[in-house]
């Protein structure tokens, strides 16, 4: 597992140097400092020529809404034209990149995966409508919601935290619904199969549970399992199974006071220290450096 996991975020790491870089936001490195991170296209745009080169998001899931101008975008691979009124769905992990004209206006939401874990039930069958990369025509309600969450961020009001992640809620199941109108729903064998695994996953992460595991649960093979994964979010069922239980360990080192060494046993593993280098391995900094950029101290 630590292999693993040093070939998939080995990008994040000093001295690396991939074919498709991995950024938490374009061109950045640190974690998202807040709830989300909202930015016009421009903001960002502008100071790359218009062109944000193919890249991908470790922890991250963006949803980009074009106001006026347009463009392409390149979306594992496949390049598709942009419009007024479209939206467009990165799902964490998905390379993805981007030409826009010229002083094409839009909005950027950027959600963190911890905050998707908490809003997303898995028997409500979301996540694996958001798990495909997508451009899509937007509607009213959801460019009402995107000026919402813009509002709300810019502001310092009381309840922010709050009102942020209920409005960015609403946002992904809007995103979610254009999603499948579009796609003519998501009722197929495949999309089934992965809902129940995405289900399987949030009820045994914290067991361990092998790919085999969850192929014998679902009464497939490993490697058919793989091939679902792989169609409903461009990733392995061993990438997603160690990304759960990573993401599992950072919302136990924002939210909670437990020793490094408590999470570590109660993830499952039986020797802190391998934890950490999981961890590290995984995100580029230690779990007791990551605690520690958030709280400005050492725990």
């Amino acid at each position: 597992m630590e292999g693993f996991a040093i070939v998939l975020y080995y990008s994040n790491m000093r001295g690396a140097a991939p074919a498709i870089r991995i950024y938490n936001l374009f061109g950045e490195s640190g974690d998202l400092p807040d709830v989300v991170h909202c930015e016009t296209i421009a903001s960002r745009s502008v100071l790359h020529d218009w062109t944000l080169a193919v890249h991908r998001h470790a922890r991250l899931h963006q949803v980009l809404l074009i106001e006026r101008g347009g463009g392409e975008a390149t979306l594992d691979g496949r390049v598709v034209p942009l419009k007024p009124m479209q939206i467009v769905n990165v799902p964490v992990g998905h390379v993805h990149g981007f030409r826009f004209m010229p002083d094409t206006q839009g909005w950027v939401l950027t959600i963190a995966a911890e905050i998707l874990d908490e809003a997303l039930l898995s028997v409500e069958g979301l996540r694996g409508a958001l798990a495909r990369s997508a451009v899509v025509r937007g509607t009213p309600q959801i460019r009402t919601t995107m000026k919402q969450i813009f509002a709300e961020h810019a502001a310092r009001d009381f309840g922010r935290a709050h009102v942020l992640r209920a409005l960015s809620s609403a946002m992904i199941g809007l995103v979610a619904r254009a999603l499948t109108s579009e796609s003519g729903g998501n009722g197929t064998v495949e999309s089934s199969l992965f809902r129940r695994f995405d289900a399987l996953l949030e009820q045994h992460h914290l067991e361990r549970w092998s790919v085999a595991d969850y192929a014998e649960a679902l009464a497939v093979t490993p490697t058919h399992l793989n091939r679902i994964t792989r169609a409903a979010t461009g990733d392995t069922a061993s990438h997603l199974i160690l990304n759960r239980l990573i993401r599992e360990a950072r919302r136990n080192l924002v939210y909670t006071n437990l020793p490094v060494s408590t999470i570590a046993y109660a993830l499952g593993f039986e020797d802190p220290a391998y934890f950490s280098r999981v961890y590290a391995a995984a995100t580029g900094v230690s779990p007791r450096a990551f605690r520690a950029q958030l709280h400005g101290d050492e725990t």
